[in-house]
């Protein structure tokens, strides 16, 4: 069985009267209060917001000294580099800014490093290659942000640079440079610190054109996918670039795009953030992964269709490689750590394993054992490392702390990257560890779904096609998730070959169909009849003509009310709304009383020997509502006045039951 640790959402969820008075339908009413959007206002914001939710470019510190340098070029004719990263972020920033400046009439040469080679952000070769080209002003894109170093050296050389980036600046002072555009300077003033670097790509050339909306409508989809890929939070400004490059890519996609879709199966009438995220962006990266990122270059560049479709297809062929290559390194991870159990952030080095793609078994890593994942590619005594966190562990300070043990490093709280000297790996990870122990993060469940849904009604086809106006979902803006708790599982079948389970609970009287990929009946010890919770993303299923609801399932287990039980002997009214289907019946009581009229009969002292004493076939969380209400009528009593510990009490006459303010709370839900 799943052994997942749930949180469920046993609080009442709100329906603000306002949303409802507008029209806005109750599940999506219910999901946009616990993101608080309680009015009108606030919900056409997020909903239909439009370029009211942009920021003047010029707010960005440096963008007016990068904006009269980039002018100064054009003026002059000056030939330019644009200078990015390998990954999607990187190359759709490059793209971006190297088509800007080619418009311009400008000789706009674009380099993206080698992974392998040259590994990421800025190198002197690199530098000192372009100024024998003519160069005189380097701008950079998703990187450079922490090269003092290669800004100092392009300066000795008469070259001029500009960074733009959005990574951690790391410890003052910033590179001497022409302008530093960075959403994460420490003294930034812009509202948004959370562009992706493709979003600062396209601030500064809404900057240098003076007119956003032009920029914006010419180069929302490479911002869109640049964004999505790089998981930056879908709120605000990332939100409208997002959702115009959306219905761009729908109404005119580039060739490569359009090509990129084909290839993946992909219908185009229906994109969703999630198509770029799992679809486009992992095509793309493979490029960079694989040494390869002028492929996806001249993939989202070209004008031609045919060349399109040769490259769309090149990269299928190199994500496929991709995928092989990743599983070899996840497996020779996990053999690795086959006779440990590690407590403490993974560390693991070979000199067989592909730069370009230990981060994403990093990845998995991370989410298998639930710690942060470093793996690290050495090469000549030297090692390249891809960092991926887990449960919220801040990757980015933990590097700071550690720092003395590596050459150098950077990137996020969740992602980072590092170069070490083989023999310091030991006191890397003994350092890491002991950081890690000591700035351990609170554990999170991992099954945490935003609703409990004990109303069918809620789901609907209208109200589930409503969720779909909180496109595009993605960081900060999920997918909402949703639990049913102690229904009755109608069915169990596997299906896909054996590898997927499709199922069928009831709620009430309504009964919904789910499907769990990638898990089996045998595999979660389930059977028909069984009560289980569920945790799912409702969804539409359209199948000849029939429309239905259908639960996406993320989770699943033998239902567990141990967590509502403690919740009502501990007193908690605001909980009885999510226990009304457990409402005691008179033939209940009577077996509680008859439990109560025994000899030396008390409850216990915590809620493991109140549930050890549940009478068979009764529902745990209905003897504790039959105990909560005895004590609420005064038949049961404890010296602290709770249901810990209460025994019986004598009374005068009967006690009215079913006046008692806990029936009357739950026959009311």
């Amino acid at each position: 069985m799943n052994q997942k640790e749930w949180k469920i959402p046993y609080d009442r969820p709100s329906f603000p009267q306002e949303l409802l008075d507008a029209g806005c339908p109750r599940l999506l009413a219910a999901v946009l209060a616990l993101r608080g959007v309680g009015t009108r206002e606030e919900m056409d914001a997020l909903l239909h917001g439009g370029e009211e939710l942009l920021h003047d470019p010029m707010l960005l510190t440096d963008m007016p000294k990068a904006v009269a340098r980039v002018h100064r070029a054009i003026k002059t004719g000056e030939k330019v580099a644009v200078y990015g990263d390998y990954d999607v972020d990187g190359i759709t920033s490059t793209c971006l800014l190297t088509d800007y400046l080619r418009s311009k009439g400008l000789t706009c040469l674009s380099y993206i490093p080698d992974r392998s080679e040259e590994g990421y952000g800025l190198n002197n070769s690199a530098i000192a290659a372009l100024h024998e080209q003519g160069v005189g002003l380097i701008i950079t894109v998703d990187c450079g942000i922490t090269a003092h170093e290669e800004a100092r050296f392009a300066a000795s050389l008469g070259v001029d640079m500009i960074i733009t980036d959005h990574h951690e600046c790391g410890d003052p002072p910033l590179p001497d440079a022409a302008a530093v555009v960075d959403c994460k300077r420490p003294d930034e003033p812009y509202p948004n610190h959370y562009l992706a670097g493709v979003g600062v790509a396209l601030k500064l050339v809404c900057a240098c054109e003076g007119d956003s909306s032009a920029m914006i409508d010419r180069y929302c989809d490479l911002a869109a996918i640049g964004t999505v890929a790089d998981v930056m939070p879908l709120v605000g400004e990332n939100r409208y670039f997002v959702r115009r490059g959306l219905d761009k890519i729908e109404r005119q996609p580039l060739p490569g795009i359009s090509a990129m879709l084909r290839e993946a199966g992909v219908d185009s009438r229906k994109l969703t953030a999630s198509t770029i995220g799992f679809s486009l962006a992992p095509r793309l990266n493979a490029a960079g992964r694989l040494g390869c990122p002028a492929t996806a270059e001249k993939l989202l560049m070209t004008r031609d269709p045919a060349e399109a479709t040769a490259l769309a297809v090149e990269l299928c062929e190199l994500n496929r490689t991709r995928q092989s290559i990743e599983t070899d390194i996840w497996r020779e991870a996990n053999e690795m750590l086959a006779e440990t159990e590690p407590d403490a952030p993974i560390v693991l080095a070979s000199d067989k394993w592909h730069q370009g793609v230990i981060g994403i078994a990093a990845s998995r890593l991370a989410e298998q054992y639930s710690l942060p994942a470093i793996m690290v590619c050495l090469s000549g005594g030297v090692g390249k490392g891809s960092c991926r966190s887990y449960g919220g562990f801040n990757l980015f300070d933990a590097l700071s702390a550690c720092s003395e043990h590596l050459i150098g490093f950077g990137g996020h709280a969740l992602a980072a990257g590092l170069n070490i000297r083989g023999e310091k790996l030991d006191d890397f990870r003994a350092a890491l560890a002991r950081y890690y122990h000591e700035n351990k993060p609170a554990p999170v469940p991992e099954v945490q779904p935003d609703l409990l849904i004990c109303d069918p009604a809620l789901l609907s086809i209208d109200n589930v096609k409503a969720l779909d106006l909180l496109e595009p979902f993605g960081n900060a803006n999920p997918r909402p998730t949703m639990c049913l708790c102690g229904v009755k599982l109608e069915n169990a079948s596997d299906v896909g070959g054996g590898k997927h389970l499709r199922i069928r609970v009831r709620l009430g009287r309504e009964s919904f169909e789910g499907i769990f990929f990638s898990h089996t009946a045998a595999e979660l010890s389930l059977r028909s009849g069984d009560t289980v919770d569920v945790a799912f993303t409702p969804q539409i299923n359209e199948f000849h003509g029939h429309v239905s609801v259908q639960l996406l399932v993320s989770a699943l287990r033998i239902h567990d009310g141990r967590a509502l039980c403690e919740r009502i002997l501990d007193g908690d009214r605001g909980a009885l709304w999510a226990a009304a289907a457990y409402c005691p019946e008179r033939g209940d009581f009577v077996r509680v009383w008859h439990l109560a009229e025994q000899s030396g009969f008390r409850l216990g002292a915590d809620a493991d020997e109140i549930l050890s004493s549940v009478p068979p076939g009764m529902a745990e969380e209905t003897y504790c509502l039959c105990l909560a209400v005895l004590c609420d009528v005064g038949l049961l009593s404890s010296h602290g006045g709770g249901i810990y510990g209460a025994e019986k009490v004598e009374i005068e006459g009967k006690a009215d039951l079913e006046n008692s303010d806990i029936i009357r709370a739950l026959k009311a839900c």
